[in-house]
């Protein structure tokens, strides 16, 4: 199975993809997506455009989001939900199945604690993903998603257990 793992942003949206075959993952690639300047509506239009081409070139069978982080900034956590719509519909558009993840469970599933910091997350990515070069922390969190994602597929009744 293809996994395509997206870290929702504005201005830097993360993605990765990973193959699985059982218990086994191996890193296919990832990167970032950006959108620095222009009108919010030209921002998430290019974002749809270069999601679109991952989908396109990479082929996924599936897809999985990470949970938006709400902020004291309620404009800033606006802006992030609409970037996160993106993250959401590029996929369903293509017909892939969706799954969410809370950053928590994210982090607990592949770090082993709730709580762990970006440059944890990078180390067991790269554990996981022998090999694997990452575009930076965007894309790092976007193997994670993927990687979370993998292991809720082989054992969907623990997706509910923790959320």
């Amino acid at each position: 199975m293809r996994i395509l793992g997206i870290d929702p942003g504005l201005r830097r949206m993360g993605w990765g993809i990973i193959d699985t075959d059982g218990s086994r993952m191996r890193h296919v690639a990832n990167g970032v997506c950006t959108s620095e300047t222009g009108e919010l509506a030209e921002r998430l239009l290019e974002l749809h455009g270069q999601l679109t081409r991952v989908i396109a070139d990479y082929a996924p069978d599936t897809a999985a989001v990470e949970h938006t982080f709400v902020n004291k900034d309620g404009v800033a956590t606006l802006k992030l939900g609409q970037a996160r719509a993106i993250a959401l519909l590029v996929p369903a558009q293509a017909g892939l199945t969706v799954g969410e993840y809370a950053p928590n469970k994210v982090k607990k599933t592949v770090v082993g604690v709730g709580h762990a910091a970006k440059v944890q997350i990078d180390h067991m990515v790269k554990l996981q993903l022998p090999g694997v070069v990452i575009a930076g922390p965007d894309a790092a969190d976007a193997l994670a998603v993927a990687i979370c994602h993998a292991f809720y597929v082989r054992a969907p009744r623990l997706r509910e257990v923790g959320a």
